[in-house]
Formats: structure tokens, C-alpha cells, sequence
């Protein structure tokens, strides 16, 4: 399929429809760039994000693709344009908010030495907290991994749904796929503000998410470079 380079779609896997709403509203106040079209796609019943983020994918020809978290907030009107701009370069294949330079042994990308972005949390009522980490020297830098919380992307690649059937490392995952197709995943410069606010219940690390790190490192550990 022909890929539209005029068109931006937003997809999101859907179980909180009160949440989403919320999301859309801020998403639908976004800056349009001139000759740039948008459209929104949900994904509900989703069985896994990866599962989600492919059927999505198949609904839209558009160019480039947001993938975002339904409790994701857009604050940054023009970060479509500031999107576009990166991706003139056509070597980078993803952009997301918040990552690290290189994944430790873990897999984990929060647990690297150097790690970027900046992200605002709003976890509880009342409870902000700006995640703000090394901002890049330029207007954006290499990494190696990022949070999934917003991936922004210009190839398609497909996600892992055969390997990642729940909700975790499916990011890291795309991170690793981008970079084995020659294809560069970066973080922006966020200094002068931050981009998106993370809205999630606050909750404990699930059990199964060390499940999914054993089967991240089997496919993908040996291509790791940890720094020490």
C-alpha cells in the first residue's frame, strides 16, 4: 500500500472510553500544518498492544503514525509540525518522549546510565511530577529504546505480536525492529517545554511484564551494547 505523505493518524488501543475522550480533546486542538491531514483511530478489544498497534496500522495510509497511550495528553499544538521536521530526515524511523542511549542488561531502558526526554506525570490528584532527564544538544538525539507512552513513526514496520502478546516491551521491542532495519529512534530537544502529560493509575510493576523482559532479552540480548 502506497503510503499517504500528506496524512497523520493517531492510533490508541481503547478501554477507557471517559479517558480517550479526554485525550481526543486535546488531540483535536492540535496545529494542522497547511496540507496536512489527521485522522484518529481506536482500537478497542484489543488483545495486545502489539496486536492493536497492527490492526490500526492497517486502517490508515497515512505516512506517518502516533502511536499513543489513551492517557496521554498533547500539549506541544505544533507537534506536528515539530514531527515533521525530524522526520525529513529519512534515516529516523521513530520518535518518542522519553528514553535511553543505550538499554542496559535489563532490557529495562529506565534502568540505562544516560537517559532523555522529558515527560509530565500526573499519576494521582494533586500529584505532578515533571520527568525531565538529559535534554539533546541539537534538536534531537539518537537513543536506543524509549517509553511507549507516545512512538511516533514514518516506516512501517510491524509490531511484535507474535512475540509480545500483552502490554509490555512491546516499545522496546519497536525500538529494536527500527534499529535492525537500519531505521534511527530518537528523542527531541524538550527544554523550553514539555510535549505530552502521562496520566496512569498508579500501580505496581505487573507480574507478568518480567515474562515479557525474558522473552525481549532471548530475541534481542545479544544485540545490546550496555555501557558501564
Amino acid at each position: 500500500m502506497e503510503l499517504d505523505r500528506n496524512k497523520v493518524a493517531f492510533i490508541s488501543c481503547v478501554n477507557d472510553e471517559d479517558m480517550y475522550s479526554e485525550c481526543l480533546l486535546y488531540l483535536k486542538s492540535l496545529h494542522i500544518p497547511d496540507g496536512i491531514t489527521v485522522e484518529y483511530i481506536p482500537i478497542r478489544n484489543a488483545c495486545s498492544m502489539c496486536a492493536g498497534y497492527n490492526e490500526g496500522a492497517r486502517k490508515t495510509k497515512a505516512r506517518y503514525k502516533i502511536y499513543l497511550h489513551q492517557d496521554v495528553l498533547i500539549v506541544n499544538k505544533n507537534i506536528i509540525a515539530d514531527l515533521l521536521a525530524i522526520f525529513e530526515d529519512r534515516t529516523v524511523g521513530l520518535v518518542g518522549m522519553i528514553g535511553c542511549r543505550s538499554l542496559p542488561r535489563s532490557g529495562v531502558w529506565w534502568d540505562g546510565l544516560r537517559t532523555y526526554g522529558r515527560v509530565l506525570h500526573h499519576c494521582e490528584p494533586e500529584s505532578v511530577v515533571d520527568s525531565h532527564c538529559m535534554e539533546p544538544d541539537e534538536a534531537y538525539i539518537d537513543v536506543e529504546a524509549v517509553d511507549g507512552l507516545l512512538l511516533a513513526t514514518q516506516h512501517d514496520i510491524s509490531w511484535r505480536e507474535d512475540l509480545f502478546t500483552g502490554w509490555h516491551l512491546y516499545d522496546t521491542s519497536m525500538c529494536m525492529e527500527m534499529q535492525r532495519n537500519d531505521f534511527r529512534v530518537v528523542v527531541p530537544n524538550q527544554e523550553e517545554d514539555f510535549w505530552c502529560i502521562h496520566c496512569p493509575r498508579e500501580k505496581p510493576l505487573a507480574p507478568e511484564y518480567k515474562r515479557y523482559q525474558k522473552i525481549f532479552l532471548h530475541e534481542y540480548g545479544a544485540e545490546l551494547h550496555p555501557e558501564v
